[in-house]
């Protein structure tokens, strides 16, 4: 049975489908649903680590998520910001970090030679996470 369920939100239209289907879930199985980004950072070997978003962009975007996501059902909900050089790794520590049992996320349209230059995250984290994994389009 269902009962926390993590979805990655970037801000991206991928992302949303994501969002609402996991939204959905937390609606008919009353999970507890977190949503969380992760903060992508750069840098760092001779210079300063600098995040892929601010502090503020980071909030703004997740408490914009949680809106849509109590507006299409969810009930209860929680938010966290993620800072790590791979989103996939991040997802996946942090799913067995608060024990998830069901990962929700969006992907994009990769396909062919762009798929192998560009990766997956979804990908990587249905492949590794330790919970089941819903991926949506």
């Amino acid at each position: 049975m269902t009962k926390k369920i993590l979805c990655p939100v970037d801000g991206s239209d991928h992302a949303e489908t994501g969002l609402l289907h996991a939204a959905e879930l937390a609606r008919l199985t009353g999970a507890h649903l977190t949503i969380c980004a992760v903060n992508l950072a750069v840098g760092g070997a001779r210079g300063p680590t600098i995040n892929h978003w601010t502090d503020a962009e980071a909030e703004a975007l997740l408490a914009a998520a949680a809106t849509r996501a109590k507006a299409a059902g969810a009930g209860e909900i929680s938010t966290a910001v993620l800072i790590s050089r791979g989103a996939g790794p991040a997802i996946i520590a942090y799913a067995e970090e608060i024990t998830a049992d069901h990962i929700v996320m969006g992907t994009g349209d990769k396909r062919g030679v762009k798929r192998l230059v560009l990766g997956s995250v979804a990908a990587e984290v249905a492949g590794q996470a330790g919970c089941s994994v819903t991926v949506a389009r």
